[in-house]
């Protein structure tokens, strides 16, 4: 075992734990900061000269170094019994993100960042999703911004290595439940993430409608933060639709539901997380990240899904690249993009 990987399974047992976020986030920064270390044995002095490294951390990057199994990490083990160990199993399965966005549309950074981030992180794959027109406060990407964000994406695939950035869309799921983009273009991205932004009050027979068009669209390949909560700050609602019958919609479609793992949302709550389970969906753990060390929220959905018992046959986002772009194109009945 290697510092990081000693240092993100801390940050995943204590996600799984219900820990303080601000205990998770201090082992994901180490975990990063390592990555400018040489490999062999290290010191704790040393280690505490990274950027974000404190007290804690530094100890267990010396005791991992060495090749051992540092006693924070040992104890939260024991702690997490075997679920967690599973648990543990299931995030480093982890192959991708299939909802992030950049300075294209309301994001903080360039995508190049974005995808740099992912791919540091261990990931394979991550999929670009800004928004669509109608949603101008977040500057939504018109026909014509897509198609010259397409041409920048494949322009900056052509550098070496297996990660690539895949070609994505978060679109808006008008009122009449069609997508907020042209179909055209539609069709020409690798994965379409339909979300509700707008009249989240609405009644529950209208928005029931809404949704079940847009997860029945063959274009649509994941259902983005369902209910549209927010837990946090003066917070907001769910949405009030028929959960099952779309949950029900959506694995008959072979639409995946979002486990939307930004702190403020933790969409969709437990009860339907479970309902959606048992609906026989599939599900993607995404991290719905703005800003590159967002992507470490994924920890918070991966301990969701192992602790109700989710494998990787359920979850998209840890599936390999060739397998994710068949499903997505399978979902719109055109041959796989690879």
């Amino acid at each position: 075992m290697d510092p990081a990987e000693a240092l993100r399974r801390i940050a995943f047992l204590l996600e799984f734990n219900g820990a303080s976020p601000y205990r998770v986030r201090a082992f994901h920064t180490a975990a990063d900061a390592v990555r400018d270390l040489p490999p062999g044995p290290v010191d704790a002095a040393r280690a505490r000269q990274l950027r974000g490294v404190g007290p804690v951390t530094s100890e267990v990057i010396a005791q991992a170094s060495t090749g051992a199994t540092p006693p924070y990490l040992a104890r939260l083990e024991a702690e997490a019994g075997p679920v967690g160990a599973a648990g543990w199993q299931l995030q480093a399965a982890a192959r991708g993100d299939c909802h992030l966005h950049s300075d294209w549309s309301d994001g903080g950074h360039p995508f190049e960042e974005m995808a740099e981030a992912a791919r540091a992180l261990g990931h394979h794959w991550a999929v670009l999703t800004d928004h669509s027109p109608r949603l101008t406060i977040a500057h939504g990407l018109s026909p014509e911004r897509l198609r010259h964000q397409l041409d920048a994406v494949a322009a900056w695939n052509e550098q070496d290595g297996p990660f690539r950035l895949l070609t994505g869309i978060e679109c808006d799921i008008l009122e009449d439940g069609s997508l907020d983009q042209e179909p055209e273009l539609l069709a020409r991205l690798d994965v379409v993430v339909a979300s509700v932004h707008s009249k989240l009050r609405s009644d529950p027979e209208p928005m029931t409608a809404r949704m079940l068009a847009a997860v029945r669209n063959p274009r649509t390949n994941v259902l983005g933060h369902c209910t549209g909560r927010i837990v946090t700050g003066r917070g907001r609602p769910p949405s009030r639709f028929d959960a099952e019958a779309v949950f029900t919609a959506c694995a008959g479609a072979g639409t995946a539901v979002e486990i939307n793992c930004r702190p403020e949302r933790r969409d969709p709550p437990d009860d339907l997380l479970e309902l959606a389970a048992e609906s026989g969906c599939l599900f993607t753990v995404d991290t719905d990240a703005h800003a590159p060390e967002q992507l470490h929220w994924f920890t918070s959905g991966y301990a969701r899904a192992a602790r109700l018992g989710l494998g990787p046959e359920r979850l998209v986002t840890t599936w390999p690249r060739d397998r994710l772009l068949s499903w997505a194109a399978g979902a719109a009945g055109t041959p796989p993009r690879v």
